[in-house]
């Protein structure tokens, strides 16, 4: 069976946890949680960063620094996991989604405008199979609105929009480390704050409430209740398994790379004959090797695809669900067929498997399978 994902864990993440065990300090903020932040600030100059417990928690909270309330309305697109609308509900904003570009699967930043209105607070745009979007049009329509922009960069460490790490550029950057992303701790996030009035609040929030990071670094002689908030503190043992991935990263990228470039060289034959179309990457972007799929004609020929594969121990998956066709979505007043390019495409795109420790035989079998099939 070749699997889908599968986690790249050596001896150096379990050094690390096996620190961090006999330090007898495994709650949030501990050694390793602050060598993540170190390396993150040395590796991609981010300078507010924030571990949290995961990707989801991230966006909770980026909600939360951006003030959502009820009545406003927040732009994101319809294709994305369910995170990113959940953070604008349970502020008790509106999600109003937009079309995505049938080449990024990103948010088309040209329909963005036509949706703002009086009540439009916030843009999330989400940065699919670590692509960026276009941000220079989107951090210009918000400053023109004068809106907030939250990065949703779960799929996007360690790519790059031009010069810029992907989830530094809004005003909010949220990332994940869920097992299924390149580099992991099980279950685990971070948010980047670029504002440094906010940084204070986020930390407080993150906290539930308390300044007791203040506390911890003796700005403050004891901590109390400040604000609303809630634990998006992860395990110190987490951030150790991320540490020990974060010093692997060039490493894990350039398998990763590899493997992305294998299959984009390997299908380029079938795109030529028409049977499929391979990843766009716009000049602007540099990728990270998140995710490698191809999109079928139709979703009767992706799905009888995805099932001859399966046939032959080959485990390639569809992606997200429109959020707009869902039941959640449905009781939102939305509507199939308000966003064609999304339900067209969702329904046509085939994920392939790609995890770091992949065979080489095992990817050339895919790749020999899908030309036979097709």
């Amino acid at each position: 069976m070749i699997p889908f994902t599968k986690t790249s864990i050596t001896d150096v993440e379990k050094k690390y946890i096996e620190e961090a065990l006999i330090t007898s300090k495994i709650c949030g903020d501990g050694k390793f949680t602050k060598k993540c932040t170190e390396w993150f600030y040395q590796n991609c100059k981010i300078n507010h960063f924030l571990l949290t417990t995961s990707g989801t928690h991230s966006l909770e909270l980026a909600a939360i620094l951006a003030e959502l309330k009820e009545g406003d309305e927040v732009l994101l697109p319809s294709y994305t996991f369910v995170s990113t609308a959940d953070a604008v509900l349970l502020r008790g904003a509106k999600p109003v989604f937009i079309d995505i570009d049938k080449r990024t699967f990103n948010m088309d930043a040209n329909l963005i405008e036509e949706k703002i209105t009086p009540k439009t607070k916030a843009i999330f745009p989400v940065h699919y199979a670590g692509v960026a979007c276009d941000m220079d049009q989107i951090m210009e329509i918000a400053k023109k609105y004068e809106l907030i922009v939250v990065e949703d960069a779960a799929q996007g460490v360690l790519a790059y929009y031009k010069d810029m790490p992907l989830g530094t550029i809004g005003d909010y950057g949220c990332f994940s480390f869920h097992e299924t992303k390149n580099y992991v701790m099980g279950e685990g996030g971070a948010i980047i704050v670029k504002d440094d009035g906010k940084l204070k609040k986020a930390e407080i929030v993150r906290e539930k409430g308390t300044n007791r990071s203040q506390f911890i670094r003796g700005e403050v002689d004891k901590y109390t209740w400040h604000e609303m908030g809630s634990s998006y503190l992860p395990s110190d043992i987490l951030a150790a398994l991320l540490y020990g991935q974060l010093t692997r990263a060039n490493e894990i990228m350039e398998k990763r790379m590899h493997i992305w470039n294998y299959y984009n060289e390997s299908l380029a034959e079938l795109e030529k004959k028409g049977k499929i179309i391979r990843p766009y990457v716009p000049s602007y972007a540099k990728h990270n090797a998140h995710m490698y799929y191809i999109v079928l004609p139709t979703e009767e020929i992706r799905n009888q695809l995805m099932t001859k594969l399966k046939e032959k121990e080959i485990s390639a998956t569809f992606h997200y669900i429109p959020l707009h066709t869902s039941p959640m979505g449905k009781r939102l007043g939305c509507k199939k067929g308000e966003l064609p390019v999304t339900e067209e495409y969702a329904g046509r795109l085939l994920r392939l498997p790609l995890y770091a420790d992949m065979k080489k035989e095992d990817l050339e079998f895919v790749c020999k399978s899908i030309k036979e099939i097709l």
